[in-house]
């Protein structure tokens, strides 16, 4: 083989970023999906004050875990491009995690008396 076809554009040698540079951009996409997940819990725990039925401990917990899976799920599809591309599907699993959460808002507000377990008044 020549040296051209080795290193030739699109090759796996010729998109190989630095590690450090792959932990740089992961270090700071994981702290923007780290707060996704802190907003969560603190929406979580407002509303657990309250008393949640049991589909409210589900929808919560589950606005809590997505945007964990979110980040799992867009490492593992970038992880063998170039930093670029790792990027790129990160903020793409970004957006995607924040239209969840605004729909998990706006059906929390407007279902709150289906999450939240409320004794009759006597």
């Amino acid at each position: 083989m020549s040296d051209a076809h080795i290193h030739a554009p699109g090759t796996a040698a010729a998109r190989r970023s630095p590690r450090w540079l792959t932990g740089v951009v992961l270090g700071l996409a994981g702290l923007f999906y780290a707060y996704a997940v802190w907003n969560a819990v603190a929406h979580l725990i407002g509303f657990a004050q309250s008393g949640l039925t049991g589909i409210g401990w589900v929808t919560l917990l589950f606005g809590v875990i997505f945007p964990a899976l979110v980040f799992a799920f867009a490492y593992v599809i970038g992880r063998r491009r170039s930093i670029g591309e790792l990027a790129l599907v990160l903020l793409a699993g970004l957006g995607v995690a924040a239209v969840f959460w605004l729909s998990l808002l706006g059906y929390s507000v407007l279902n709150m008396q289906e999450l939240i377990d409320v004794a009759p008044l006597s």
